[in-house]
């Protein structure tokens, strides 16, 4: 057994970084097969940091070890993939480049590490740099287009913690108790890194964890009392529990048993209700009648980049037209449920036109629907409405507050 410290984390995050780019998963889903063989939360944590931050930072990591080799090492080559985690290491958690070495070189055993080693000490004499904001991928850059480097702005640190309470009178209050500030009714912004289960309140159930962004789709919906709302694709929980704790009498459909789970113990830890309803939203047959739907819809998540670097690198073409199609059934299911005078909100956490402005469009192309703009006022500090009168988030918008996610957000009524 090798014993030298911080090793199991590096060969963690090698594992989870190969998982990523190498087969288009999640760093969630890579993470039980890639960090069960580590023993200890501070070292699962250290590999999750390595390798969010080799994500985050891929390209400008790929163009230092470019700089500093005669003939470029291909893509898939394990040493570039040992070096980018090295220098993330060194520029990213500030490891010092003798720790660097010790915990990097091992990763290579019967390879090139001389090779490595060469690089790795090129760079640190050479005491280079990152760039203050991280460099997207071009494939990411052109379909962002002339937003992409607003975005990147955003980008360059995870986020810091939102959340979310359930009595929004208590924002204030709230805020001064914990040491947060706040960016709206409701939301308590904290540094990052803050011990989510050591936060006043954490056992009475007064929040929960939600991006600022993510708390707009159901405050869009008001006060409920006396009127039922169907959170279509509902777990983990955050929008019910919004709507829930406004008055509405909630049904929350999701697809996922397990994530529905998630929902039934923030439900439970609150003290807020919902009924839950585990089922296909294209299958299933509501068996009452609706004032409000909420379509928090599946979607290419690319609007949670900042927290979850790995959809810059695995997200493409096919999987946004996947989404867009999935998008528009569930919207055209939601629709035929609804009467006259009915609300539905329409919400992804994506940057794709195609999944945002593109789907309102067609929404309002296909069905009877009045628009109602959304209101300055009824959004967090910082944000305005579109022209069009819906939202659109981005990392880069509130940077120097910490930012918040991606979303497009759009609501009409039935006519």
């Amino acid at each position: 057994m090798n014993k030298t410290p911080g090793l199991p984390a590096r060969q963690g995050a090698l594992k989870l970084i190969d998982a990523v780019l190498r087969r288009g998963e999640t760093l969630e889903q890579a993470e039980r097969a890639a960090l069960k063989p580590i023993r200890g939360p501070a070292d699962k944590a250290l590999a999750r940091a390595l390798a969010g931050e080799t994500l985050r930072w891929l390209a400008d990591l790929d163009s230092l070890i470019d700089s500093a080799t005669k003939k470029r090492l291909p893509d898939d080559a394990k040493p570039r993939a040992v070096l980018r985690l090295m220098l993330a290491g060194w520029l990213r958690l500030d490891t010092p480049p003798h720790a660097v070495i010790a915990t990097g070189l091992p990763l290579l055993a019967g390879g090139p590490r001389r090779l490595a080693h060469g690089v790795f000490s090129t760079l640190t004499k050479r005491e280079v740099t990152l760039p203050e904001v991280p460099t997207l991928p071009d494939a990411v850059q052109m379909r962002w287009g002339e937003r992409a480097s607003e975005i990147a702005k955003g980008l360059g640190d995870p986020p810091p913690l939102d959340l979310c309470l359930r009595d929004i009178s208590e924002t204030s209050a709230r805020a001064v108790a914990m040491g947060g500030e706040t960016l709206g009714p409701g939301n308590i912004r904290l540094p990052r890194g803050t011990p989510i289960d050591r936060l006043p309140s954490f056992d009475e159930g007064a929040w929960w964890v939600q991006d600022l962004a993510a708390q707009i789709p159901a405050s869009l919906l008001g006060d409920g009392s006396g009127k039922r709302a169907l959170d279509l694709c509902a777990a983990p929980g955050g929008k019910t529990m919004q709507l829930a704790s406004r008055g509405w009498q909630v049904t929350a459909l999701d697809i996922s048993e397990r994530r529905l789970d998630m929902l039934r113990e923030n439900l439970s830890r609150t003290g807020l209700a919902a009924e839950i309803v585990c089922a296909d939203a294209l299958s299933y047959t509501p068996g009452k009648a609706f004032d409000a739907i909420l379509i928090d819809a599946p979607c290419s998540a690319t609007g949670t980049c900042r927290r979850h670097p790995d959809v810059l690198h695995r997200v493409g073409p096919r999987q946004i037209e996947e989404m867009v199609e999935i998008q528009r059934a569930l919207a055209e299911r939601a629709i035929g449920w609804m009467r006259s005078g009915n609300v539905l909100v329409y919400a992804v956490c994506s940057l794709e036109s195609e999944e945002g402005e593109e789907q309102a469009m067609w929404i309002e192309q296909q069905f009877d629907l009045e628009r109602l703009p959304v209101t300055s006022a009824e959004l967090p500090q910082g944000i305005e409405p579109t022209a069009e009168g819906w939202v659109r988030t981005d990392p880069g918008m509130l940077e120097q507050d910490g930012g918040l996610d991606g979303f497009f957000v759009a609501r009409w009524r039935k006519r």
